[in-house]
C-alpha cells in the first residue's frame, strides 16, 4: 500500500473552504479512481497547516493517478492559499479500531527497518493501552530516509493527556532507529474516508 500527501501551509481563514472542497469534490473524485483506497485531511485552524493524504493499493496506481489529480491539488492550493508540498510514501503499518477527532503526526529520520520494528513490537501495544487511542500508521519514504507516524485520538483532551507517553515512545523509536525527531504537530481530523487494510 502507498500514500501521497499534499501539505499546505495555507491561510487559517480558508480552512473551512478547503474542507468543503475535499468533502464535496476531492473525496468523491478519488472514489472513482481505480486503486484508490481513500483520503484523509488533517487541519490546524490556528496556523493554516493542512495535510491531505490519499491511499493507494500499489505504487503503480498512485503513479497513474498523478496527472489526473494535479489540477485538483492546484485548486486546493488556490483555495487554501500559501505553499504546497507533495510527498509519496509506502504504508508500512496501519492499525485502526475507529476514527478519531484529532491526530498527532511525528516525522522521524533514521534506519527505517529498525523504526518499523520498534513501532510494531514496542509502540503499538503501548498505544492500544492508552486512553482515547483510535489508530496508528507509519509511512516511509526510503528515498529520503523519512518516517511519518500518525496517531488518532477520540478527543483533543485524550490527545493532550497522551503527550508525555507519546514523547517517550517517539524518543525510543528515534533512538532505536539511530536517528532523530524532525517535527511533531497536532491536528484536527477534518475528513477520514479510508479503506486501508490492517497492516500491523
Amino acid at each position: 500500500m502507498y500514500a501521497r500527501s499534499s501539505t499546505f501551509h495555507g491561510n487559517p481563514g480558508n480552512i473551512d473552504a478547503g474542507i468543503t472542497f475535499v468533502k464535496d469534490e476531492v473525496g468523491p473524485m478519488l472514489d472513482s479512481i481505480e486503486g484508490c483506497r481513500g483520503l484523509s485531511m488533517l487541519v490546524d485552524r490556528e496556523t493554516g497547516h493542512c495535510i491531505a493524504t490519499s491511499s493507494w493499493e500499489d505504487e503503480a496506481a498512485m503513479r497513474a493517478s498523478d496527472e489526473q489529480l494535479r489540477p485538483v491539488r492546484d485548486r486546493g492550493k488556490d483555495i487554501l492559499g500559501g505553499s504546497m508540498q507533495i510527498d509519496e510514501w509506502e504504508i508500512v503499518v496501519m492499525h485502526r479500531s475507529h476514527h478519531g477527532e484529532c491526530a498527532r503526526v511525528s516525522w522521524l529520520q533514521g534506519d527505517l527497518d529498525a523504526m518499523a520494528e520498534t513501532f510494531r513490537v514496542g509502540i503499538l501495544p503501548e498505544l492500544e493501552q492508552t486512553a482515547g487511542f483510535c489508530s496508528a500508521s507509519l509511512l516511509m519514504s526510503r528515498s529520503s530516509g523519512l518516517g511519518c507516524a500518525t496517531t488518532a485520538w477520540e478527543s483533543r483532551a485524550a490527545m493532550e493527556a497522551s503527550r508525555s507517553a507519546a514523547d517517550n515512545m517517539r524518543s525510543r523509536a528515534a533512538s532505536d532507529a539511530g536517528g532523530e525527531i524532525l517535527d511533531v504537530h497536532e491536528f484536527e481530523l477534518a475528513y477520514a474516508h479510508l479503506h486501508v487494510p490492517e497492516m500491523a
